[in-house]
């Protein structure tokens, strides 16, 4: 069964609908991405929705709102939503060592370096781990696809990628202090850990109880199932011009549930978490969140830390990312944060993430909307896909004016 729809929004504009339908069907037939769904919303309801293109770029399916396509890091905020319920009931905080709950966490060092032998150099960190670091990028954990450190590491130790879903995979050292700098990794996957350490379920499971069924959100998990994979998009790689589909998937039967990256899901279901930060933590009648803790999430929880460039070890699966270079962003609990008025029409203090294959979404509570924009195209930020987001966002903010 699909999710139950979003209602209508009375800012729904027919001419925001007649815009972007002709942006992306462009794109589309112009081969700029094989295949996309974007979705805007408001407190009330859809302001804007459409698919356009193919789910797959050899055969004629085509791609609706209900499309169901791999999200990657925007499985982030979820995870994060999920251990802020935990900190609302009082079982875990953001400040204590996270040990306490997850305690294989102490057995994690830092690498300071190589030994003549090629041997890595490693130390216990300068201060305990904590739930803040998690959430916000600044335990010191890194990715392998931003860092040839982390590569020679797991191939020194046999370590396989994060995306492998085995535990071992988890077992990476920190690349820095906890606290002394934003280093985009895999804090959030432990994060999830600690969501199961506490509630006693897998991580699927508790997400499915406690914010997938209260939000009607009957599209999203870690396993694809049967009816979920005939709306299933491919992920592309492009090569002069052209798109081909490339046979990815995540383990449907993992180690561990990745918290920071495993989700399948679709545009009109994250929708549904996103109106949750627009209409203080409640959605579909039920409170998710509570409105303090929807706006401590909001807000920079990272001090005078900054989001820094992503520089790519691995150009086949991203490029080099950054949003908005030259302007200052935070990160809160978890999502970017814009300090200031983007060219897209954002205002400061949104919140806003992305997934590897080409997902973006943006949450604006000063202006009340939201939009989900959805490709599957590696290398991350394909400035081709990258552009057409910004250019929908633009439309979305031009309509509301």
């Amino acid at each position: 069964m699909t999710a139950p729809p979003l209602p209508r929004s009375p800012r729904s504009r027919g001419s925001l609908q007649r815009h972007a339908d002709a942006l992306l069907q462009d794109a589309a037939d112009s081969n700029v991405v094989p295949g996309v769904v974007a979705l805007a919303v408001d407190s009330n309801g859809i302001i804007y929705e459409g698919g356009f293109g193919k789910r797959n770029s050899t055969q004629s399916t085509r791609m609706t709102p209900d499309t169901v396509v791999w999200i990657a890091s925007m499985t982030k905020a979820i995870t994060a939503a999920a251990a802020m319920q935990l900190v609302e009931g009082g079982s875990v905080d953001l400040d204590s060592p996270v040990a306490r709950w997850i305690p294989e966490v102490s057995r994690t060092q830092v690498l300071v370096g190589w030994d003549a032998d090629g041997q890595p150099q490693l130390r216990p960190p300068s201060r305990p781990l904590t739930l803040r670091h998690l959430l916000t990028h600044t335990g010191g954990w890194g990715y392998d696809q931003y860092s040839t450190d982390l590569i020679r590491y797991q191939e020194l130790k046999g370590i396989p990628r994060i995306g492998s879903c085995r535990n071992i995979a988890l077992t990476t050292p920190l690349l820095s202090d906890p606290g002394e700098c934003w280093r985009y990794g895999i804090g959030i996957d432990w994060a999830g850990k600690m969501v199961e350490s506490v509630s006693g379920q897998k991580l699927g499971v508790y997400l499915e109880q406690n914010l997938f069924d209260p939000l009607g959100m009957s599209d999203t998990a870690f396993r694809i199932t049967p009816e979920m994979r005939t709306r299933l998009a491919k992920v592309h790689t492009r090569a002069e011009g052209e798109y081909t589909p490339v046979d990815f998937e995540l383990p449907q039967e993992p180690e561990f549930e990745m918290g920071g990256g495993g989700l399948y899901s679709t545009a009109s279901d994250y929708a549904k978490l996103m109106r949750v930060f627009l209409n203080k933590g409640r959605g579909n009648g039920n409170q998710v969140l509570k409105p303090q803790t929807v706006e401590l999430m909001s807000r920079n929880a990272m001090g005078n830390l900054e989001v820094t460039m992503l520089k790519t070890a691995m150009p086949h699966l991203t490029n080099d990312a950054e949003f908005f270079p030259g302007m200052p962003k935070k990160w809160g609990l978890s999502f970017m944060i814009n300090e200031q008025a983007t060219p897209s029409g954002r205002s400061p203090g949104s919140l806003a993430w992305a997934g590897l294959a080409n997902t973006y979404f943006w949450i604006d509570q000063t202006k009340d909307v939201a939009g989900v924009y959805m490709t599957q195209i590696r290398p991350f930020a394909d400035e081709q896909a990258l552009s057409l987001f910004f250019a929908f966002e633009k439309q979305v903010y031009q309509s509301l004016d």
